[in-house]
């Protein structure tokens, strides 16, 4: 199987000074696959981002208010 590998992109230079609050787009095709990793070999550094917020497209939040409210059936 193969492994997540993780992208580091520079930060650049000139938004150092604006705002705190995250810009940086990322696909959710390459996020998902780290977090699950992480989240699987219990990585102690995911704890530290546990209640910051993600902003999410109205689709994807009605897909996933969806999905929690599903039962699997017996």
């Amino acid at each position: 199987m193969a492994t997540a590998r993780l992208r580091l992109f520079p930060h650049p230079e000139e938004d150092h000074e604006e705002s705190d609050a995250p810009s940086i787009p990322i696909r959710l095709c390459d996020l998902y696959p780290l977090l699950a990793q992480a989240y699987r070999d219990n990585y102690v550094w995911l704890r530290d981002f546990e209640n910051d917020e993600l902003l999410v497209s109205g689709d994807l939040h009605e897909v996933i208010r969806a999905f929690s409210n599903c039962r699997p059936s017996a």
